[in-house]
């Protein structure tokens, strides 16, 4: 089974390609780049977005202001510097009501060796995926970013650890990373988001579960190529806990596997993109038996993107893209897991987005969401094909 999975990640990855961005977009970019020359400087960058939804299907309607990020860094020396950022999600955030969210996405401190390695230490982001370390919604199409860089690859995703980033000296365009991470809570896992309720995004995380993620990417000319592999914990409860609950409690018990790879590619104002992940989670059976959660073995996710830029050949974006995207959130279970197929989507999305300026766009996008037929022991959702027009404003600097 693993083999054919790997198989079809390599298949999908290098069968498509798309776009690299290697600007240095913000403040933020230049303090990470080493191109803010004099010390103790402070460093003042954000981003954020506001949209207007039409669900053309069920006939509703809501504006929303998504997120407004603030990105605070502090210069101390050549080698050292601090990166932060605090986000507010959906605007306003009311006691005892559902939604929102105000949290840090990232405050760790940066140690230069040199100008090829580098050390981070604190609550950071790991190398995985797209959309993880490359969030700014000026970055990406459409007003949503990719599906399965939510639901199988958690975005924006953040744990504390320490992590260690290299430039190859050997092979030029070649970068890896190595980090040691917090483990995950298997208590927050959910049918139809995977793993992604059992993060702790540096809120009194559960130190006995530890987690190692490593990374792989690769630059040639316009090509940018990356694989990485996550492999953590998620029973780092106390001994007795793990006792009563059945589970064990050491650091890597009950492990989340995690590996993707994904290219991307431009010339001439296209852009192709490419990207497939795969979860393995051996141990859903005894997770299920703990806390009822119905957790799958197995989740496949994988989308393609092409794109074409018309103002390719000046400093303005006005680009036209297609993108599919596919996921199987119960691709293997345990025998006392419940199938629902009306957790595998399907999008199809299109749209287009403007960029007066490298740190403004204006977005439309058109999105069609299939799921899978329920079963008869599954409520049957209002809608399994569902039609969603998005139109929005976005801004980083």
């Amino acid at each position: 089974m693993m083999k054919k999975i790997y198989t079809l990640l390599a298949g999908l990855t290098l069968g498509c390609l798309s776009q690299i961005n290697g600007q240095i977009l913000t403040r933020e970019d230049s303090l990470s780049a080493g191109l803010i020359r004099s010390n103790a400087v402070t460093v003042l960058s954000g981003y954020g977005n506001v949209r207007y939804s039409n669900n053309l299907t069920d006939k509703s309607a809501s504006a929303n202001v998504d997120r407004i990020v603030l990105f605070v860094g502090h210069k101390f020396t050549k080698k050292l510097s601090f990166f932060s950022e605090l986000e507010l999600e959906d605007c306003k955030i009311a006691g005892g009501e559902l939604g929102g969210e105000f949290a840090m996405e990232q405050a760790f401190l940066k140690f230069d060796i040199n100008a090829s390695n580098y050390i981070t230490t604190g609550l950071f982001i790991p190398r995985v995926g797209i959309i993880n370390e490359n969030h700014l919604p000026t970055t990406f199409n459409g007003n949503d970013r990719p599906f399965v860089e939510n639901f199988v690859i958690p975005a924006t995703w953040r744990e504390i650890g320490i992590g260690y980033y290299g430039i190859s000296n050997r092979i030029p365009g070649l970068n890896y990373s190595l980090a040691l991470m917090n483990g995950l809570n298997s208590a927050g896992f959910e049918k139809g988001t995977g793993f992604r309720g059992g993060r702790f995004e540096g809120r009194e995380a559960n130190a006995n579960a530890l987690a190692v993620n490593g990374a792989l990417l690769y630059y040639f000319k316009n090509l940018r190529f990356q694989i990485s592999g996550y492999y953590g914990g998620s029973s780092g409860i106390s001994k007795l806990a793990a006792d009563t609950l059945l589970l064990k409690n050491k650091p890597f018990s009950t492990p989340v596997q995690l590996i993707e790879s994904n290219i991307q590619y431009h010339t001439h104002g296209f852009t192709l993109k490419a990207l497939a992940a795969f979860v393995s989670i051996p141990k859903a059976f005894d997770i299920n038996q703990a806390y009822n959660n119905n957790t799958a073995n197995a989740i496949l996710g994988f989308y393609g993107e092409v794109g074409y830029n018309f103002l390719h050949k000046t400093d303005k974006n006005l680009t036209l893209f297609g993108r599919y995207e596919g996921m199987n959130m119960n691709l293997k279970l345990p025998t006392n897991a419940l199938r629902d197929e009306t957790i595998n989507r399907q999008y199809l999305v299109t749209g287009i987005t403007f960029q007066p300026h490298k740190g403004v766009a204006v977005k439309l996008d058109y999105y069609c969401l299939l799921t899978g037929a329920a079963t008869s022991t599954i409520a049957k959702p209002i809608f399994d094909k569902q039609n969603v027009l998005n139109l929005g404003v976005a801004y980083s600097f």
